[in-house]
């Protein structure tokens, strides 16, 4: 099976999400820079430091990221999981056979791996990504 290892949500004020997650669950935000869209990475547990995918130390949990709302976007409008995955074209070429839309190219994120967005058969934003070994 393909583990779910991410979450996104959307934001349409950054520091007002960061304020209210960090105050409400004590989670920690670290910002990237326009090189990789403004993303904001969510720590929700402490991460292993020495995975380049930062997966969390506790089986079961996952950390996450907040990326800009867009309104003009539907693909920026809703909160979705990442699927971990071991080979990103295949998993690609699965999810159109099974009825999935997928959400342009796949794109590499540097440090991390290949990822790329879909749309499922109910209308969810799913993404997947293969991480980097």
């Amino acid at each position: 099976m393909d583990p779910v290892v991410h979450f996104e949500f959307p934001t349409a004020d950054r520091e007002r999400a960061k304020k209210f997650y960090s105050a409400v669950f004590g989670w920690q935000m670290q910002e990237t820079g326009p090189e990789m869209g403004n993303y904001i990475v969510v720590s929700t547990v402490e991460a292993d430091s020495n995975d380049p995918m930062k997966r969390p130390k506790k089986p079961g949990a996952i950390n996450g990221g907040f990326y800009g709302r867009s309104d003009e976007d539907p693909w920026r409008q809703h909160p979705s999981v990442v699927i971990a995955v071991r080979d990103l074209e295949e998993s690609m070429k699965k999810i159109v056979a099974a009825g999935g839309k997928l959400h342009g190219e796949a794109m590499d994120i540097p440090g991390i791996g290949r990822y790329a967005s879909f749309m499922d058969t109910e209308g969810n934003m799913v993404s997947v990504l293969q991480p980097k070994m």
